[in-house]
């Protein structure tokens, strides 16, 4: 890693506003390198990792609930990817009152000896709303530096400092930036109506997004992570909204009839979209602004619920044009069509991996009757069942790097927000809110660093 020179400025998302923090990169061994952590393997190892306390950087006086604010914000960001193995830091070969946090004083052969692979330390100085912040990873077996950042901002910044540097230690260990800088919209009906609301990526901040009054569902992010489309009965006939998620722009798609199930096309302005206006629900192309390109389907039975492989060139979607719902892909240039389900009476609420060639969707099995969620891959097309003996599993989204999977399932009474790894591990509740949660949409990388 190379040397900075000097400050930069770059900006960060915080829940309401951008924020800017100056970021500067601490000196590390060149060519570091961790083992690559692939996150397509289905039995991933677990990485265990060791994250210290973090330390006062001066001596200055600084309050300790800050520190351990810090550090178990880091750790909770960390452990919520699924890669790793959190030590307990009751076990720690370390004396408190002298920790250690640069690799020159670091005895590694304490850290290996519990079993730690990797090593996060980190420091905060504050003055006045101000703070600094220094955070390394390092591997214990070589005992280098993989990752160091050094950050300036304000207290009311850390969540976001801390979701910063994740990004970059996913990114040294997997290759890809993974989701600390996505959000999720979902369907809450808190408010007494299904109401759209958007959190992090990790349930946090949750805020309203619509006061309809009416029934908002199916929310759909642009690949840019500008736009949000979703479909709302405020206007007493189903039509897709399509609305600027940090601004005041919008557009109405009422057409005749029913205008449903919006899905964004990657890397344009354009969306697919199940419309009536033809007497049957078609699938469409239409622009951002709502102006139709093309009819895309074309069958006597009712085709919904479109998602995008990752390329553009295809669209999956539900048909019941083999009796019951199932999944279909078609080729956008040949329009050449295939089913792709063919276990389950209704399999429904397909949605496309961003980084693969697998869709995952819901289905309900004839020998339960209950909905679950299945993966299948477009190779063999063999299902896979991740959820199953608890309650109703349904609306699947992926997250931006195709790791996890989030779903909305009744096994706790009431629906609420799920998150899994794409093999069905680690599945646990997203966040509480009062009503029932459901209809989830991961959004892409909405960072700007």
């Amino acid at each position: 890693m190379k040397k900075a020179n000097c400050m930069r400025r770059s900006i960060i998302p915080t829940a309401a506003l951008w924020v800017a923090v100056a970021v500067a990169v601490l000196a590390s061994p060149a060519a570091a390198q961790y083992e690559y952590i692939d996150i397509n393997k289905p039995f991933l190892r677990k990485i265990p990792m060791a994250i210290q306390e973090c330390v006062p950087l001066n001596d200055q006086p600084i309050v300790q609930e800050n520190l351990l604010q810090t550090t178990q914000q880091l750790t909770d960001m960390l452990n919520f990817t699924g890669y790793f193995q959190m030590l307990d830091r009751e076990a720690f070969l370390v004396d408190p009152l002298k920790p250690a946090v640069k690799a020159a004083d670091i005895n590694f052969a304490n850290w290996t000896t519990i079993g730690a692979e990797l090593l996060i330390t980190g420091g905060m100085a504050k003055s006045g709303e101000m703070i600094d912040l220094e955070f390394r990873l390092f591997d214990t077996f070589s005992g280098k530096q993989l990752v160091g950042k050094r950050y300036n901002g304000k207290m009311t910044d850390l969540r976001s400092i801390i979701r910063r540097f994740c990004t970059e230690v996913v990114l040294q260990l997997t290759g890809n930036r993974g989701v600390f800088g996505s959000k999720i919209a979902f369907v809450s009906t808190g408010s007494g109506s299904k109401e759209l609301y958007l959190c992090d990526f990790d349930g946090f901040n949750p805020e309203k997004f619509t006061a309809h009054k009416s029934i908002s569902i199916f929310p759909a992010w642009s690949s840019d992570g500008k736009w949000l489309a979703y479909t709302t009965y405020a206007n007493n006939k189903p039509d897709i909204f399509i609305r600027q998620v940090n601004g005041n722009g919008r557009v109405v798609i009422d057409k005749k009839g029913t205008n449903m199930t919006p899905a964004w096309a990657p890397g344009r302005f354009e969306l697919a979209a199940s419309l009536s206006v033809s007497g049957d629900q078609e699938i469409y192309l239409l622009t951002g602004k709502g102006k139709i390109i093309k009819r895309i389907t074309r069958n006597w039975a009712a085709d919904l619920s479109p998602t995008w492989s990752p390329d553009g060139k295809k669209i999956a979607f539900v048909s019941s044009r083999s009796g019951s719902p199932q999944i279909y892909v078609q080729e956008l240039d040949s329009g050449r069509v295939e089913r792709v389900t063919f276990e389950g009476n209704y399999n429904t609420q397909p949605k496309w991996s961003p980084v693969g060639n697998r869709i995952v969707y819901t289905g309900t099995t004839f020998e339960t009757g209950l909905s679950d969620i299945f993966l299948i891959d477009m190779e063999d097309l063999e299902p896979v069942r991740l959820t199953g003996d608890a309650g109703n599993n349904e609306s699947p989204d992926w997250s931006p790097d195709g790791s996890l999977i989030v779903f909305s399932s009744t096994r706790e009474g009431p629906s609420r927000l799920y998150v899994m790894t794409t093999y069905g591990t680690d599945q646990r509740r997203l966040l509480s809110l009062p009503g029932e949660q459901s209809n989830p949409g991961w959004s892409p990388d909405l960072s700007n660093y």
